[in-house]
């Protein structure tokens, strides 16, 4: 076991070369560049006084976009070894200390957003598998099919609508992350000043990907609910509940585990329009406020975290597949 997970993180360093290079030259290759966005002035347009080549070019070089792509990618990755992502080029601060202030915000609701999904999305797949057909399972499949299809974007505006001031309810706060005076509360209330903000933001990010989960394991349940194991653990007497929580549901989450891989990312990419919307200073706000300036060091730096991530959400999985199925021998 600890082989094959010193093997796998090994492999994570010319994963990450191989997915960061691609990803640089796709970032380099995209319309506009954060030379001619500094050299517009205020009504969008450039500055006729120093729309020169020579002013330019200077630019280029002060920010080092003047050598090859590879040239580049090769400085980047250098500095990025020595957890050194540069300096923004919107305002001059270290990446680093950029992200360091928005990361923590956005692990926050991405550790929430799991154990909500998981913790919900699994007992109600299984209920709905061992009581199939039932109207409680038709109920349930409806509920969740329209939660997943509605856009989540759709569903902030709503929530605001009834629930945050707008023209009905005022029960949640629909900005920011904590009320202004937050630091004169004690430890306790500054706790449940932060979940009260988190809620309408939590939800919105939670919903799809509980609906979406809890339908993969309805179906993992039934595939395993139906095999001849099941059926002879139940004609030796076993009771339901020793059948379905000990024999099948092990079986059933192997799909689930599959799905943690890819479930951190799409939380993090999903953060971006929640965040907007309520106005969450976290990663998926800054990295989104990145690309309209085409600040090449701060796209890069949220890419790389977004990247590391996955990677070791890749690495739990594995990891956790031996743990659900003792049958499955990593070495």
């Amino acid at each position: 076991m600890y082989a094959y997970i010193l093997k796998r993180l090994f492999l994570i360093i010319p994963t990450f070369i191989g997915v960061s290079l691609i990803s640089f030259a796709i970032i380099q290759l995209a319309p506009g560049s954060p030379v001619a966005f500094k050299l517009r002035g205020e009504g969008g347009a450039m500055r006729a006084n120093i729309e020169t080549e020579k002013i330019i070019e200077q630019t280029k070089a002060l920010y080092g976009l003047d050598k090859p792509i590879l040239v580049q990618y090769a400085l980047w990755l250098g500095r990025m070894f020595r957890l050194d992502f540069g300096r923004s080029y919107k305002d001059q601060r270290p990446v680093m200390a950029k992200i360091a202030e928005t990361l923590p915000i956005t692990l926050q609701f991405t550790i929430l957003e799991t154990l909500l999904i998981y913790l919900i999305a699994i007992p109600l797949g299984t209920y709905s598998a061992t009581h199939q057909r039932s109207v409680s399972d038709q109920v349930i499949t409806l509920i969740l099919f329209l939660l997943y299809s509605l856009p989540s974007f759709w569903v902030a505006m709503l929530l605001i609508l009834f629930l945050g001031g707008g023209d009905w309810w005022n029960l949640f706060p629909v900005n920011g992350i904590n009320s202004i005076d937050a630091n004169n509360y004690s430890i306790f209330g500054w706790l449940l000043d932060r979940l009260w903000h988190m809620i309408l933001p939590l939800f919105c990010m939670t919903y799809a990907g509980l609906a979406g989960l809890s339908r993969y394991m309805r179906t993992g349940m039934l595939d395993v609910i139906r095999q001849d194991y099941i059926r002879t653990a139940r004609a030796y007497g076993f009771s339901e509940k020793i059948v379905v929580f000990k024999y099948a549901m092990r079986n059933s989450l192997i799909p689930i585990i599959t799905l943690f891989a890819g479930l951190l990312p799409g939380l993090i990419g999903g953060s971006v329009i929640i965040e907007t919307i309520f106005s969450i200073p976290g990663m998926g706000r800054l990295g989104f406020e990145a690309v309209l300036t085409r600040d090449y060091p701060l796209i890069m730096g949220v890419f790389t975290i977004s990247t590391f991530l996955t990677l070791i959400g890749l690495v739990i999985s594995d990891v956790l597949y031996a743990v659900v199925d003792p049958r499955i021998r990593l070495e």
